[in-house]
């Protein structure tokens, strides 16, 4: 196993940890599928309201490759299609029936697959609804099923706070992961590059025969892009393809059983919970299903994916297609009387402008602003802790100058849409979604 240490990140000192136990949740009434949720996809609707589907039925395809399909993650009825501004789809929704029908596939054996075809084998992950958990560096769309990428990255880590344990979700499935491996080094002719965090040393030690890379670093060290700045030798490695490591195991069970994967392990999380603890439940399970009876009723906010790459949802929407947490923080909203004055002994902050600088336990956060956006005073902060090295308020100015090559020569490529340099920018700019945003229009227009 080979070290890598990233230099650059930051650890946010939270409080709210959760234990290690898995409840198993019962099953839901209804489960969802959120297209929205999906970057860059084009849905084309397969099924219509009021239509009866399986486990597996075919729900909408990607008009870019119509090859490229989404399953139901339940059996029953079609029960609503909501639309958002545009027409986007938000959601499909279906209600589940006592006995859940559902769509068989081929089988695939070690034997088999040792003898199939690499394009039969992405034919039987495409049949199977799965190749959206492919993604393809630098944007982060679906991976190109007729390219072949310069290697495959699965990630083992959890730096983002709160997000679902390895040692959790892997506990007992080292037969299924090692199956899944192979599968993915038939995609890339055995080029698949596995890393974790070296706090997880003792968690992963029934995979650790397969670990090729242990990293070292603060958040976003985890992350597939990171990794990738830090091992690419030549420019056709900047397409890599990644995957997370829960997403392994559907991906092996699609082909070891022949069925759709239903189940994820979530994480149940945040300060305002009294116990956070790991669930596991249906892919798509409503938000109310998986956090109910854990929290006080107003004033919080429901975040899915994590506080740094998430987005806010609620408790009437559903867990989308990516997500493995869902944190619980306070809105944040509440005016602070003389806030000014004290010292902040327990404020999080990047800034050594408080006291909490002193504070070793974990601080609460919320999700206030604690502030109003002014101009760039180019503190630096962002540059500190980007972990690649790019300068965001530079790449920024030259966004809003529309001097695209500029923004390109400063690196924003590379940008991993970690969210750290909105995090700590003092002047409360949205670095982060206005870097992202530039990245994905920049991909559009050249595609």
């Amino acid at each position: 196993m080979g070290p890598l240490h990233v230099k650059n990140g930051y650890d946010v000192r939270l409080a709210g940890k959760f234990s290690p136990e898995v409840k198993v949740l019962e099953k839901p009434d209804h489960v969802a599928l959120c297209p929205e949720r999906i970057p860059f996809i084009k849905p084309r609707l397969k099924i219509r309201l009021d239509d009866t589907v399986k486990i597996g039925s075919v729900l909408f395809e990607d008009k870019r490759n119509p090859d490229v399909t989404f399953l139901s993650p339940g059996g029953g009825k079609v029960v609503d299609i909501s639309f958002g501004p545009r027409r986007v789809i938000r959601e499909i929704v279906i209600r589940l029936d006592t006995d859940e029908q559902a769509e068989t596939f081929e089988v695939v054996s070690e034997e088999l697959l040792k003898r199939m075809e690499r394009k039969a084998l992405i034919s039987r992950i495409m049949t199977g609804g799965l190749w959206p958990l492919i993604r393809e560096l630098p944007f982060r769309d679906l991976a190109r099923p007729g390219s072949m990428p310069p290697a495959i990255f699965v990630n083992l880590c959890r730096k983002e706070p709160f997000q679902a344990d390895p040692d959790v979700y892997l506990d007992g499935q080292r037969e299924l992961f090692n199956f899944g491996i192979k599968i993915l080094k038939k995609l890339t002719d055995q080029k698949v590059h596995i890393f974790r965090s070296p706090d997880c040393a003792n968690a992963l030690n029934h995979v650790n025969d397969v670990i090729t890379h242990v990293v070292h670093g603060k958040y976003p060290s985890d992350d597939p892009g990171v990794f990738l700045y830090y091992t690419r030798k030549s420019p056709a490695d900047n397409h890599a393809w990644y995957i997370q490591g829960q997403d392994v195991l559907l991906l092996a069970h699609l082909l070891k059983y022949g069925t759709y994967p239903l189940f994820r392990t979530v994480a149940v999380a945040g300060h305002s919970l009294e116990h956070g603890k790991h669930v596991k439940t249906r892919i798509g399970a409503p938000i109310a299903h998986i956090v109910r009876n854990r929290f006080p009723e107003k004033g919080l906010r429901f975040i899915a994916g994590g506080i740094f790459r998430g987005y806010t949802t609620s408790r009437a929407s559903y867990l989308g297609l990516y997500e493995t947490s869902v944190t619980l923080l306070p809105e944040g909203d509440e005016k602070e009387f003389l806030g000014f004055a004290r010292p902040g002994f327990g404020k999080p902050s990047h800034s050594r402008a408080f006291l909490s600088v002193f504070n070793t336990a974990g601080l609460n956060m919320d999700c206030g602003l604690h502030g109003e956006e002014r101009a760039c005073i180019n503190c630096g902060y962002c540059s500190d802790i980007c972990p690649v090295d790019i300068l965001p308020q530079f790449t920024l100015k030259s966004i809003l100058a529309d001097e695209v090559e500029e923004s390109l020569a400063h690196g924003l490529l590379d940008c991993v849409e970690c969210g750290l340099c909105t995090y700590v920018c003092p002047s409360k700019i949205e670095l982060c979604d206005a870097l992202t945003a530039a990245k994905r229009a920049y991909y559009r227009e050249s595609a």
